[in-house]
């Protein structure tokens, strides 16, 4: 079994989301271990804290520079022995050390169908305005592995979402996260725990 490791900063609804899959047996080869936050108010830890799970909080402005606050993150990573790490709401950046450490081994939900609306400056509500705001038909979420380059690593899995008249971007917000970022964050989680993800020249491909 992988031992997985959920990075949060906020409510925690992605991380329910995995938790619930993997209550329901859904993510097969891993568990989730541990779970850290950038914020210690983040009410993902309550989440944590109610499903019996060990959580760390490594609050990103209590340290002066990036690097020293990457240093503490892969400080608890390999303290926990991580498999794989999911970024569920994670709104720090993370360094290229932690990057580098964990090649092809973190993965992150992106609320569009990337290459639309992705990069830096495209997160929450920020996505869901910018594809209002341009027109779009339809929009989804992406599951992809995490480089150096912000959206820029090998795509895992993606879902399309249809776009309704009279949409807010808080009402597309939540119809991407129920009808795309709850299905295919689970599943990508169990498919590189079977083993079944395989990448190559930044492109990934899962085997059956």
């Amino acid at each position: 079994m992988l031992n997985i490791v959920v990075l949060v900063s906020g409510g925690g609804t992605n991380l329910q989301a995995l938790l619930d899959a993997e209550e329901t047996g859904k993510i097969r080869g891993g568990r989730i271990i541990h779970v850290i936050s950038s914020n210690p108010d983040a009410y993902a830890l309550e989440r944590a804290n109610r499903h019996g799970l060990c959580s760390s909080i490594v609050n990103r402005k209590a340290y002066l520079t990036a690097e020293e606050f990457d240093n503490e993150l892969l400080k608890v990573l390999e303290g926990c022995e991580a498999d794989l790490i999911v970024l569920a709401g994670f709104m720090c950046i993370l360094g290229e050390r932690v990057i580098q450490r964990y090649s092809n081994r973190i993965i992150n939900v992106h609320p569009s169908l990337i290459p639309a609306f992705c990069g830096k400056g495209f997160y929450g509500l920020h996505v869901h305005k910018a594809a209002l705001s341009y027109g779009v038909k339809l929009t989804g979420a992406t599951v992809h592995f995490v480089n150096e380059i912000p959206d820029g690593g090998a795509i895992i899995l993606q879902k399309a979402v249809e776009v309704h008249k009279g949409d807010t971007p808080e009402i597309l917000q939540l119809r991407v996260m129920r009808q795309a970022e709850w299905e295919i964050l689970p599943r990508a989680v169990s498919l590189f725990c079977e083993g079944k993800i395989i990448v190559k020249d930044n492109i990934a491909t899962i085997e059956d």
